[in-house]
């Protein structure tokens, strides 16, 4: 685990330990995209790690998917993230911020213009979504046009701008779980005839233009990506010509010499395997309900460059030093993941807080 400790290289920023805190939504922005109030504390209190990925960021009002989101498109979006990434970057640490356009995964009662979502076609998920009326299912969207596809693409790289302009690090495209730019991944999704549907390198298309933009606009040192090969989340099926498809996907973004490759892993290891030679750059790997006893496990073994945790980061604000002194970690709790105030939010215990009671 000692390995996990060290510093690395990774982009422009030199992190202080292989250890990243994974995008997870927690659902507490104010109405209009703006981060909330207990936002930058949040954040703040898990800097010990070597990089944090925020949670999912829609870069537009189409983009926005579940309640309560934040964006990073206006100008008071970007003064709420600034509040965050000054708070991160005073006690030392790194901040990416994922942008997440939901694509098809949302509700018309979810965004700020209620009009119906938008997705490659014009395919219903066939699952439901929490609204302000409370679990309905998600209604069929309507197909973006060609043009449509390129604003989007615009779209995405002028959030990035504006994500730097508030101080972020850099930004995590989200090309996972089931969200807009997987679904142009998957023939479940994305019947297309034009140039963004059809053969793998036409439904590849859309994943590669928004990180050539985004490279374009804040640098390729600043800039990464998120993939979920073979998700079945949100109706997503990649079918037959999945390894064909992250082979030729993972194979063209290596050439615009990105930050990093940040990869949810199912348990498809001889994929994993290709993944990691077809990538030359820096490889984070996120094991979803990964035991404390393999962690470093990725790291030591150099299956990957950074291990990537989730639940267990937002439990322990103090998870580097958990993990240091071998010191047990809290339980994360569900019922505070989603929504809510302080509680299960920021005021986890750390072991710091522990030895003064």
């Amino acid at each position: 685990m000692s390995k996990l400790f060290d510093s690395i290289r990774v982009g422009r920023y030199t992190l202080q330990n292989r250890l990243v805190m994974a995008p997870m939504t927690r659902s507490r922005a104010q109405y209009d995209g703006t981060p909330g109030d207990l936002a930058a504390r949040y954040y703040a209190q898990r800097a010990g790690v070597g990089l944090i990925v925020s949670e999912g960021t829609q870069p537009s009002d189409d983009g926005q998917g579940y309640l309560t989101t934040p964006g990073i498109y206006t100008d008071a979006h970007v003064a709420g993230w600034k509040k965050i990434t000054s708070a991160v970057h005073d006690k030392g640490g790194r901040i990416f911020i994922q942008l997440m356009h939901a694509g098809r995964m949302s509700h018309p009662d979810n965004t700020p213009h209620h009009r119906p979502a938008v997705a490659p076609s014009a395919i219903a998920p066939g699952v439901g979504m929490f609204t302000t009326g409370g679990m309905q299912d998600i209604p069929v969207p309507r197909a973006l046009s060609s043009d449509e596809v390129r604003r989007t693409v615009a779209d995405f790289a002028f959030a990035a701008r504006r994500a730097v302009e508030s101080g972020a690090d850099g930004v995590e495209i989200h090309g996972a779980n089931a969200y807009l730019i997987q679904q142009f991944f998957a023939p479940s999704a994305n019947t297309r005839t034009d140039e963004y549907g059809g053969s793998i390198e036409n439904r590849a298309r859309f994943a590669i233009e928004v990180a050539t933009a985004i490279a374009g606009e804040i640098g390729a040192d600043r800039t990464a990506i998120r993939l979920s090969p073979g998700t079945a989340m949100g109706g997503i099926d990649e079918g037959a010509e999945l390894h064909a498809l992250y082979r030729y996907l993972v194979a063209e973004l290596d050439k615009l010499g990105l930050a990093y490759l940040h990869i949810m892993h199912l348990g498809d290891e001889p994929l994993l395997a290709e993944i990691r030679k077809l990538w030359t750059g820096t490889l984070i790997l996120n094991r979803p309900g990964r035991p404390r006893e393999q962690v470093g496990a990725d790291a030591a073994s150099g299956t990957a460059d950074l291990e990537a945790y989730g639940a267990m980061v937002l439990a322990n604000p103090d998870f580097v030093e958990r993990l240091k002194t071998n010191a047990p970690m809290n339980e994360p709790q569900r019922e505070g993941f989603f929504g809510g105030t302080e509680k299960f939010y920021t005021d986890y215990p750390t072991l710091a807080l522990s030895a003064t009671e």
